[in-house]
């Protein structure tokens, strides 16, 4: 492993409780003294001093710096990566060409996106790989992200979408969870146990979805009994847009990520008119603009990037995006 953050360690801990690979074989990386003694007192595997030492020890090498100081870390250790070796990037923003470009022509190369509750063993990974890996070496790459939640090989081009659904989606949850414990806070319970109330409801939620194969909706409809107070809750909820609102904060990230990776991100905010669908350009800039789903209004957000080197117009489902890069009309 290169880097030993919190998703590191996370991923390091499933693959070494799994037993899949023993703590002699494994090796990592970090940037701090402190991060460094961890590896060795808390994981039990060696510590590396330099990240080139890892990629001189490994035959599978994690990638799990954040994507603004990876092409660093790529050129501190291009010379060293060796024929056959696979490397497993979790930056997001990250393409397998840009990937291979930073490491050399020919490197094996595997694009992941886990998300936080691999902490916990419960991950949901992200997979896709680049033509040099071969069905085998995925198989081996599926096998190490299960050891810390499940696993599904997709096309890269489905890699931003899974920002939105996965890789964000926890924040959403927790929010949720939020919410509704505020909710029963307000009528009296204790918040300890409305959180505990709560977290346990989403829990089982998801876990007899999966179990059972039902459709969301057929296990929805389950709860609400005619006349009942759930399906009065449904009515509200449809009423204030939720699931509208949940569809459009998806795809809203999926297009942050589609237009410029995982760059950071300045933000200005103008309203325009009711009903219409104004374009606003930026010198030099990116101008993005999306137009809001059954609202009967186009809210711009216009959010500005880094370098835009001509005009592209392009449509992503129900937004609508024009990235400029000529002269403010």
């Amino acid at each position: 492993f290169i880097g030993c953050g919190n998703m590191a360690t996370a991923m390091l801990k499933g693959i070494l409780k799994s037993g899949e690979v023993k703590n002699g074989d494994m090796i990592a990386s970090a940037k701090s003294d402190k991060t460094r003694e961890k590896i060795e007192k808390e994981l039990g595997i060696q510590k590396a001093d330099t990240n080139a030492q890892v990629v001189d020890f490994a035959d599978v090498v994690f990638l799990a710096v954040k994507p603004q100081f990876l092409e660093e870390v790529l050129d501190e250790i291009k010379d060293n990566v060796k024929e056959g070796q696979i490397f497993i990037s979790i930056a997001p923003g990250k393409t397998l060409q840009w990937l291979g470009e930073h490491l050399g022509e020919g490197t094996k190369i595997i694009r992941t996106m886990p998300n936080t509750p691999a902490m916990v063993g419960e991950g949901m990974t992200a997979l896709c790989v680049n033509e040099q890996v071969t069905e085998q070496e995925t198989l081996l790459a599926v096998t190490l992200c299960n050891t810390f939640g499940k696993t599904e090989v997709i096309p890269e081009r489905l890699m931003d979408v899974v920002v939105g659904v996965s890789g964000s989606s926890p924040a959403y949850v927790f929010m949720f969870i939020e919410a509704m414990a505020d909710a029963a806070v307000a009528d009296g319970m204790p918040r300890a146990q409305a959180y505990k109330f709560a977290a346990q409801a989403v829990l089982g939620s998801a876990k007899l979805m999966l179990e059972t194969g039902k459709h969301p909706g057929e296990l929805k409809d389950m709860v609400c009994s005619p006349a009942g107070t759930t399906i009065q809750a449904v009515r509200v909820l449809e009423e204030k847009g939720v699931r509208e609102e949940s569809k459009r904060d998806v795809k809203l990230k999926s297009i942050y990520m589609f237009l410029n990776g995982s760059d950071e991100l300045l933000c200005s905010r103008r309203e325009t008119g009711i009903g219409t669908d104004t374009d606003t350009k930026f010198s030099g800039k990116i101008g993005f603009q999306r137009q809001c789903l059954n609202l009967g209004s186009c809210v711009s957000d216009d959010k500005i990037w880094k370098h835009a080197d001509s005009e592209i117009i392009g449509n992503h489902r129900d937004y609508h995006m024009i990235i400029h890069g000529g002269k403010t009309d």
